[in-house]
């Protein structure tokens, strides 16, 4: 697949990258494209880029720094990488904006650094920017621009920033602050990095916050910026600290590489998903600071599968630009911070510029990915996940049965699509709004679901992972066990609820037309054209009630058109077989022992058995 517009790519090259085709030159290729295609919405001094699109909750005076700060990160990595051997037009550019934006009495300044407001998180690109481009940009500031950089950036100090993977932003101002002899406060940045501790869970995984927040931000966030602090800190950082941050986010790379489909598609879950390949970062992070245990040929063959996708499916646009959405603009994966230039956090995907060209990283010939070369299964307790791929289709399935984003009780229990689905994969996205998609719902009589609210974990080892919800006055517990491109799911309704059920498996979308519909007894499935299949079966206490395909429009970022195959019935014990692959649907069955558990057996013979 390759969009018409991405003739800016250079040649593959088969010899160095045999899987993806992709080297330096074209990761270069692609941040000069992106660079030069924000620049005809800059304002006139550079020091707001305003994109196109609805702004976000902060407004456009916001969201112009971000156009500014996040391109500056994307602007600086290229200029670093390449020993300031860019046009000199593009440091010019940084540098009229840094003095303008900073300059109180010029018409583009930028707005204050305030608590919990977005600045915080802009600041935190600046002061990297400035770091990675110290000696062709920062170094050549006169002292007037210099001492307004430090004074926008030192409202930072006494700042509250949420308790989130925010407080590392601060952590980030701050340590640059300290690097230029300007006034800072160690016990801050000390703090912030102490949270981290409070956050981690172990496996490599930290909570974006209290409560169970597991999602891309371990990765691009709270793994990354502990990492370019080190950088900024050099003598200053503590090697306790630097060794355990090298240490976690070496066993978090180890499970990271699982979550790419063999296309390059990342796992479709949890919220900025506009940022799209900065989904690689931590690859990157993991060999600048020489604390990842994958070969330098596969971090490439990764990092780069991710940028190919979606260059392949119109990202950028025609225009150059990121757009608010997936692969097309689609407001489905925003968040009310989202604003034209949100997007351009993706520039922490080209971290990797930043290691010389003889690295090898960018030397080494790839290596395969996991899903390239062999079937997984990963159980991920600290999250409550079970990931599982398949080489046949090249599709990776994550099983959720601990994330659900919400803050610890009191809060208010609600659903996101992105975070309360029972299952996500590199293949779908989940229908927005909710959809029935890989959820089970009690129907009220007015036909409204319930919704699965808080997920209480109860179990995740070898091919099982378990969990219980409260679903209008029942509790909900389902046992999910995996195998290949199945998953059966065992649910127990108590008490056993009157109203009907209904159990949804994966949404499949596409932009050509809609995907095709088949349903019988017990049964539901969906095909796309390219023969990708969800269907659904009833194995036990369903009945014979026929399935249903439920079709949506404009509902999916994967396309315009989705489905998903659905079953409805009664029954304090139901179990069903979801599929979503190229495999057979048919031949699986279930059987309640005397002791009340459930031999379960799938389409290729294996059996499990779950207990009661």
């Amino acid at each position: 697949m390759t969009a018409p517009h991405v003739s800016f790519v250079p040649p593959a090259d088969p010899l160095l990258s045999p899987l993806t085709g992709w080297t330096r030159a074209h990761w270069e290729a692609l941040a000069d494209r992106l660079l030069d295609g924000i620049l005809p919405y800059a304002t006139p001094g550079f020091a707001q880029y305003r994109l196109p699109g609805p702004p976000s909750h902060s407004g456009a005076w916001s969201d112009g720094l971000e156009g500014f700060a996040r391109s500056f990160l994307l602007a600086a990595f290229r200029i670093a990488g390449s020993e300031g051997r860019v046009g000199p037009e593009l440091i010019e550019r940084y540098a009229a904006g840094l003095a303008a934006g900073t300059d109180p009495h010029h018409p583009e300044h930028w707005p204050p650094i305030a608590d919990r407001a977005q600045p915080m998180v802009e600041a935190a690109s600046v002061a990297l920017a400035l770091h990675e481009s110290r000696p062709w940009l920062w170094d050549r500031l006169d002292d007037g621009v210099r001492g307004r950089v430090v004074e926008w950036l030192g409202h930072f100090v006494g700042a509250i920033a949420n308790d989130s993977n925010w407080r590392l932003f601060q952590v980030i101002t701050e340590e640059f602050l300290a690097s230029v002899g300007a006034p800072h406060s160690r016990e801050e940045i000390d703090s912030g990095l102490a949270r981290l501790d409070d956050w981690y869970r172990g496996g490599g995984w930290y909570t974006d916050g209290d409560g169970k927040k597991f999602d891309y931000y371990n990765g691009w966030a709270l793994h990354l910026y502990p990492v370019l602090w080190s950088r900024i800190a050099g003598p200053r950082a503590d090697p306790d600290t630097v060794a355990r941050h090298r240490a976690r986010l070496r066993e978090f790379l180890g499970v990271h590489q699982h979550f790419f489909g063999s296309d390059g598609a990342p796992v479709h879950h949890g919220r900025s998903l506009t940022y799209r390949f900065a989904a690689t970062a931590p690859l990157w992070a993991g060999a600048l600071a020489d604390a990842t245990p994958l070969p330098p040929g596969r971090t490439r063959r990764l990092a780069s599968g991710a940028l190919k996708h979606f260059t392949e499916r119109g990202v950028p646009d025609e225009h150059g630009l990121l757009t608010l959405g997936w692969y097309r603009p689609f407001p489905g994966v925003l968040q009310r911070y989202s604003g034209p230039a949100s997007p351009y956090w993706a520039s922490k995907a080209f971290l990797g510029l930043l290691l010389p060209t003889d690295h090898p990283v960018w030397t080494a010939p790839e290596e395969p990915a996991p899903v390239d070369t062999t079937d997984s299964l990963l159980a991920l307790p600290a999250p409550g996940w079970l990931i599982h791929s398949t080489t046949s289709d090249g599709i990776v399935r994550l099983v959720n049965h601990g994330t659900d984003r919400l803050p610890p009780p009191p809060a208010t229990d609600t659903d996101s699509p992105h975070y309360s689905k029972l299952a996500y994969s590199t293949a779908t996205a989940p229908e927005t709004p909710l959809g029935p998609d890989n959820h089970l719902a009690l129907l009220a009589p007015d036909g409204t679901p319930s919704p699965r609210g808080r997920i209480h974990p109860l179990g995740c080892e070898g091919r099982t992972a378990a969990s219980w919800h409260e679903a209008y006055g029942h509790r909900v517990e389902t046992v999910s066990v995996v195998h290949g491109p199945w998953e059966i799911r065992v649910h127990r309704i108590d008490p056993a609820a009157d109203s009907p059920v209904r159990e949804g498996g994966w949404a499949l979308a596409d932009d050509t037309a809609p995907p095709v519909a088949e349903s019988g007894p017990g049964w539901a499935l969906t095909r796309r054209a390219d023969g990708l299949t969800s269907a659904v079966v009833g194995l036990y206490g369903w009945g014979e009630g026929a399935g249903t395909v439920v079709a949506a429009e404009d509902t999916n970022a994967y396309g315009r058109y989705s489905a998903t195959p659905v079953l409805e019935g009664t029954g304090p014990l139901l179990v069903t077989l979801v599929m979503l692959g190229t495999g057979p649907h048919t031949g699986a069955s279930a059987r309640v022992d005397a002791e009340g558990g459930v031999e379960v057996r799938f389409p290729d013979g294996v059996r499990e058995r779950v207990g009661a």
